[in-house]
């Protein structure tokens, strides 16, 4: 559990009104007291996180939600933070109980279905009283399994989850994880370029750089870390030609100058851009840059809540280089961590981070809402490619444009 991010576990919300049972549910899943459970209604104030290996699916991350149904000033917002945590759901646990379903209810499983995210729904407290043909139908209808159960007996629910769960698995959950073995082979070489600058904590990379040399490691392939200025040493001093180099993104002006033609060269930011989002939108998404005019609007997401440094890279570096490839005079807004706008339409242009600290499943969301709102959406690496003029060969390794 450990050795798997956050960003790479299969994230498992659960939701449904106060007092349906959902924290004794989680509870029982995860075989301990994680949420505090009573008998009173919105015991579960916000979204608590609990990380787990829940064999044999394997690593996953279940978040307990706040009831769809709070009520007063403070419950709106609970509501609120509840439905954003829906952004975040690769499936959904919908729990709901014995009495007759509310439109609250009702409404909030048919948004679900809307969204194609998978959906668990479980009948509790069925010690207390059955749940009527018309609602169990409807459960049937919106979701791909209703399960039955009591979070307060002993019973065979946790095994049926597990199965349930399998059952329901979104291909590309298991299919997607690839960073770049798919491309670096066993025994060829990749060289990862690694800047030392103020954005890299004492002692420590960044999480997309640690993801990628372990990748190397598991495919028994063979990664050299470098930084910029010893790059070209070390490629003349490799016995194997490398395959690929991968540079974080910020240092793509000089690595590409340094970086022979028959070499493929890609960013790390790119390669997650393939991983967690939908690489040919985002790939078109930059290619609005050219049309920006005065006064557009930006918006700028980071996934991560650090910070920000001198010369961070989406709050300075980004701006500054699209003000001088454009010339023109634009407004950039930033939102950090799971926060997002509640409309995009506005902004003539979205650039996401690398999200290596999210879900595959909030990346697809928030394009997802771009599309529908006509709004271009693009990541760093890729616009910092477009913008220095070496766009076709950075993405050249991850999609055949």
């Amino acid at each position: 559990m450990l050795s798997t991010t956050k960003g790479l576990r299969l994230h498992i919300g659960f939701f449904g009104k106060r007092n349906s049972g959902k924290s004794s549910l989680v509870n029982k899943i995860t075989g301990q007291d994680f949420s505090v459970v009573s008998d009173f209604k919105g015991t579960t104030t916000d979204v608590n996180q609990k990380s787990m290996e829940l064999l044999p699916v394997g690593p996953i991350t279940i978040l307990d939600t706040a009831g769809i149904d709070d009520v007063g000033e403070l419950g709106a917002l609970r509501v609120e933070k509840t439905k954003k945590a829906l952004m975040r759901c690769d499936v959904v646990v919908f729990v709901s109980d014995f009495e007759k379903l509310t439109e609250i209810e009702k409404n909030f499983l048919s948004d679900i279905k809307n969204k194609n995210i998978p959906i668990i729904s479980v009948v509790n407290k069925n010690d207390l009283g059955q749940i009527s043909s018309l609602d169990f139908n409807f459960l049937a209808e919106k979701s791909n399994v209703v399960l039955n159960t009591s979070a307060n007996k002993k019973d065979n629910f946790v095994n049926e989850f597990i199965a349930a769960l399998i059952k329901i698995l979104p291909d590309d959950y298991i299919n997607n994880n690839v960073i770049m073995s798919d491309i670096v082979k066993e025994g060829e070489v990749a060289v990862l370029v690694i800047p030392i600058d103020k954005e890299a904590p004492k002692g420590r990379i960044i999480l997309p750089q640690v993801n990628a040399i372990r990748e190397m490691l598991d495919n028994n392939s063979i990664s050299v870390v470098v930084t910029p200025d010893k790059l070209e040493q070390a490629i003349n001093s490799l016995k194997i030609k490398p395959k690929l180099v991968v540079v974080d993104s910020q240092a793509f002006k000089e690595v590409s100058a340094i970086v022979p033609s028959d070499i493929m060269l890609t960013s790390f930011s790119i390669l997650f851009a393939r991983l967690k989002g939908d690489l040919k939108t985002l790939y078109k998404g930059a290619l609005k840059v050219d049309e920006l005019k005065d006064d557009d609007n930006i918006l700028i997401l980071e996934s991560c809540t650090h910070h920000p440094v001198e010369d961070d890279i989406g709050r300075v570096k980004i701006p500054n280089l699209i003000r001088k490839y454009t010339g023109k005079k634009l407004n950039f807004e930033h939102y950090s961590g799971h926060d997002f706008p509640l409309s995009v339409d506005k902004y003539s242009l979205i650039i996401h981070c690398g999200a290596c600290m999210t879900t595959r499943r909030e990346v697809l969301n928030r394009i997802n809402i771009a599309k529908e709102n006509n709004v271009s959406i693009t990541n760093y690496g890729i616009v910092i490619a477009k913008c220095l003029g070496i766009l076709d060969r950075a993405i050249k390794p991850v999609l055949d444009i």
